[in-house]
């Protein structure tokens, strides 16, 4: 991983500071929620008080499965239009109630406006049936009819039927149950609309024809000649209580409740009664302008239920666990915020209780404005300053980076150009500066310094030594000539062409390592001429066929000539190097391949040796002096012959190169042509 993504993770650092500011805020927005809690636990528990002094206002107590099969009656802002369309109702579809009818779904709802009661029934009917004649409301008669009932009573008075039968589509009239029969009732508008699948009914009712109990019944059949199938809202002869709103207690619970506020009361079954004031509108607003910042919210903060839930339940019953704990006697409070919207709201459900029964629950509600208002506004500047600290700590640490990374790779390249280039006592980059990278551009230039100093001992090194031992080589030398005429044994005689056997070999060594002093010399003195380089390889392969029997030779060229300058004889010794090198590292029977490539502006000059491949470790040094990358034999080398190749070349302003191939190594020289020097 470079500086550069080092010092950037290292910035991420600067989270902590909104890390901890989010955490300093999630406790006060805690903290400030459990003290508005605890407040609207205690109004709650006050009005609970006083509600349960109206006692004769809520209804009686019903078991479950009756309570279960009362109906609601909702409240509509609007009359809707008697079309058999539910869209104007202003009512969600889950507000109604579903029962299980022969063909599909039966859903029906209740609601009323003013002075009457609006009812709406969507039946699911694979094949309708319509009434005709005398049969139109009998269902004892020849024939039958797809209809919908409803049933009023008041008990143990009044019991009352009203039938909704369609003879087609469109407006129906409805008919009433007296003792004599069926009549018309006037005072009531339906509509029957076909449906696929079935049909619609919509009606209006006078609220004063209805009694305390109501039921519905519809009679489903598929054969004008089969009695119908009924599905009821009730079971049993008799329906149960439909709730209605206690305006009485909506009246008292308006005044006990502050602006922002909402309180429900239901009854001892969780049907809601009574509904009064409403939440403050003023935290949706704001969540709409910063809606950014709430979903930031939702992230670090503690989730709620969702905010839907404290709404009143379409249905009419209250069924959340924190009413159902009141109804049971038990005080619980809750809080719902919504993800969408960061809307928060607590609630607190108080059992209504007396005589030591509950009769029912409060609902208290309120909205967290001023605690969501003070918390998203924290969290705002708290976000906002941290984004500006965090990209500006972020900018500048990577533009540092930057800057440090820059120093050192011109630091890194200009190092790696000295050792290639030579030029070991050149100054590095940084070298003035006082912080640490100064310290390591002075230590690369001592380090440099020190290398170049030994690298041009190295290469003085031969000629030094070549110089100083060639005297008492000679003679010892010449004292083993003259003790070759002295009459000696066989052992001494043997010690004597011992001794002669060391000297040679000496002499060869010496006559090496002053080659490369002479090579080095010549390229500042030789003489260019021009010369066919083709011919010249040509018969060179040709010689070392004739010298190196046990080796193949094979010489290939892209051209019948290719002019070049220089000398022809240095050119010459420095294939020899190469020739020899071909042949340690070759085996008996191999060919060494010889080749030209003339170009527009250079001579190719390649030498394929098969053999294994060039060690890893000695590729960049294998053409510096007294360097053998020998493996295989056991004869000492000095490693001057790559060397003395390499100067040649770079005397002819060439370079010289060596890679590995498919079966062995290849050795490319590059000299520039005549007329590109």
């Amino acid at each position: 991983m470079n500086l550069r993504r080092q010092l950037l993770l290292v910035s991420l650092l600067a989270l902590l500071l909104p890390w901890a500011g989010c955490e300093f805020i999630r406790e006060t927005e805690s903290a400030l929620r459990a003290g508005q809690q605890q407040m609207l636990a205690g109004t709650a528990r006050a009005m609970a008080n006083s509600m349960a002094q109206y006692v004769e206002e809520y209804p009686a107590r019903l078991a479950e499965p009756k309570a279960s099969e009362q109906l609601f009656l909702h409240t509509l802002q609007s009359a809707p239009q008697i079309d058999g369309y539910f869209d104007d109702w202003q009512l969600p579809l889950s507000a109604q109630r579903t029962l299980s009818g022969p063909d599909g779904p039966v859903r029906f709802t209740i609601a009323s406006h003013g002075a009457s009661v609006f009812l709406f029934v969507e039946v699911s009917d694979r094949q309708a049936v319509y009434a005709k004649g005398e049969t139109l409301v009998l269902d004892d008669g020849p024939r039958y009819a797809d209809r919908v009932s409803l049933i009023n009573s008041s008990p143990p008075y009044l019991d009352e039927l009203y039938v909704f039968a369609a003879e087609a589509p469109g407006p129906i009239i409805s008919y009433k149950r007296y003792s004599n029969g069926f009549k018309p009732e006037e005072t009531i508008a339906a509509f029957w609309q076909d449906i696929p699948g079935g049909y619609r009914l919509e009606a209006r009712i006078p609220s004063s024809l209805l009694g305390t109990n109501l039921g519905i019944v519809v009679s489903n059949t598929d054969d004008v000649t089969e009695p119908a199938t009924r599905v009821a809202s009730f079971s049993g002869g008799v329906p149960g209580p439909l709730v209605r709103s206690a305006t009485e207690l909506e009246a008292i619970a308006s005044g006990l409740i502050d602006p922002g506020t909402r309180v429900l009361l239901t009854d001892a079954a969780g049907w809601r009664i009574a509904t009064a004031g409403a939440l403050s509108a003023a935290t949706t607003k704001a969540s709409k302008s910063a809606g950014w910042s709430f979903r930031i919210y939702d992230l670090l903060f503690e989730s709620g239920r969702d905010a839907f839930s404290a709404e009143p339940d379409p249905s009419g019953r209250e069924r959340q666990a924190y009413v159902s704990a009141a109804l049971n006697g038990r005080e619980m409070p809750a809080w719902f915020r919504s993800d969408e919207s960061g809307r928060a709201i607590i609630a607190v459900a108080a059992p209504i209780i007396d005589g030591g029964h509950v009769i029912g629950a409060l609902i208290l509600q309120q909205g967290t404005d001023a605690i969501l208002s003070l918390t998203n506004r924290n969290l705002s500047r708290l976000i906002n300053l941290t984004l500006i600290v965090t990209l500006l700590v972020a900018g500048s640490l990577i533009a540092y980076a930057s800057w440090l990374s820059r120093r050192i790779r011109h630091l890194s390249v200009a190092a790696e150009d000295a050792l290639e280039n030579e030029t070991l006592q050149a100054a590095l980059p940084s070298a003035l500066a006082e912080d640490e990278i100064g310290d390591l551009s002075r230590s690369f230039s001592y380090v440099l310094r020190q290398v170049g100093d030994y690298n041009a001992y190295l290469r003085s090194l031969a000629s030094k030594l070549s110089h100083e031992l060639r005297t008492p080589l000679a003679i010892v030398t010449s004292s083993l000539e003259n003790l070759e005429h002295e009459a000696l044994n066989e052992s001494s005689a043997a010690y004597t062409a011992r001794a002669r056997e060391g000297a040679d070999r000496l002499r060869r060594i010496l006559s090496a390592m002053s080659e490369a002093s002479r090579v080095e010399e010549l390229m500042h003195h030789v003489e260019q001429e021009s010369f066919d380089l083709r011919a010249v390889l040509e018969s060179t392969t040709e010689a070392y066929k004739d010298v190196y029997t046990e080796r193949n030779f094979e010489f290939t060229s892209s051209s019948d000539s290719a002019p070049a300058v220089g000398s022809p004889e240095l050119l010459i010794q420095m294939l020899d190097k190469l020739i020899d090198n071909a042949v340690d590292f070759s085996q008996p029977g191999d060919t060494i391949r010889i080749a030209l490539s003339v170009q527009a502006d250079a001579n190719l000059l390649s030498v394929f040796n098969p053999g294994l491949p060039l060690p890893e470790r000695m590729r960049k040094q294998m053409f510096d002096s007294m360097v053998s990358v020998r493996t295989r034999d056991n004869t000492r080398h000095l490693g001057l012959g790559l060397y003395i190749a390499k100067l040649i070349a770079e005397g002819h302003n060439g370079t010289i190169e060596a890679d590995d191939v498919d079966g062995g190594a290849m050795f490319t020289i590059r000299l520039p042509r005549q007329d590109s020097r």
